[in-house]
């Protein structure tokens, strides 16, 4: 176990989109910190089910729940059915979202709903079913570096990372004082799938660090968020510092 399993240890955590990449160091570091694990997916059944069983080898207890968050019904129940497999649910990570390019001249309705669903409304519903179990408790949302630029290629994302964005410090006052309610907004952390380690070195100069980051720097922003009861509605850039260029006061 890590150097913060005293305070994690009995806890239990749903992490969402947590069968692969930075939900899945996410889930391990947190497990790795003494934490029970509630590894959510939706396609993913066998990573999902093999990071479960590595949690439960390693001696904190985990479970795989299946839904699809793009369903606001299958959101809206999510932490129920947590809550009758686990017990209490003590700390929400918003990790799981959709990446689909798309421009602002030609995404389709659907396309923005798509992306609103999964990337903006579905932590906000499965945030109030956290905040209803009237206990202490800690949200962490994952945004993205990029939300005070412009991804124009990914349009319809970016509007649903952005609303995110309003949406966590709304959390953060409307579930306090008993949630505290934070975000990460990664950078240049994981090469996009079917893309390897030379995706992110071309990249490295776009910001100031002049390199890239790894999973494990993503998951110690939220170890950090998860301990600092004195932190809430506060965005953490794990981004080189990319998030300043262009917007050194905004």
């Amino acid at each position: 176990m890590g150097p913060n399993s005293a305070e994690l240890a009995g806890k239990t955590a749903l992490v969402t989109g947590a069968a692969k990449r930075i939900g899945q160091a996410t889930a391990l570091a947190l497990a790795a910190d003494g934490a029970n694990v509630i590894v959510h997916y939706n396609t993913s059944a066998k990573q999902a089910e093999q990071l479960a069983h590595s949690i439960l080898q390693a001696g904190t207890k985990a479970w795989a729940l299946q839904a699809d968050l793009g369903d606001p019904a299958q959101a809206q129940g999510l932490l129920q059915r947590a809550v009758q497999q686990a017990g209490p649910v003590d700390i929400l990570i918003n990790n799981a979202s959709i990446f689909p390019p798309s421009r602002l001249t030609d995404f389709t309705a659907d396309e923005l709903a798509e992306s609103i669903n999964v990337n903006a409304l579905a932590p906000l519903l499965i945030g109030r079913a956290f905040a209803a179990q009237r206990r202490p408790g800690v949200i962490v949302n994952f945004l993205d570096c990029r939300i005070g630029d412009y991804d124009r290629s990914h349009a319809a994302y970016h509007l649903s990372k952005r609303m995110l964005f309003s949406l966590t410090r709304m959390m953060a006052l409307e579930f306090a004082p008993a949630v505290r309610v934070n975000a990460v907004a990664p950078g240049l952390i994981l090469p996009p799938p079917g893309q390897d380690e030379s995706f992110l070195q071309r990249l490295a100069s776009t910001n100031p660090l002049h390199r890239h980051g790894g999973v494990a720097d993503v998951a110690e922003a939220v170890r950090f968020l998860i301990r600092s009861e004195f932190v809430t509605g506060q965005v953490i850039y794990v981004d080189g510092g990319r998030h300043m260029k262009g917007a050194m006061y905004g």
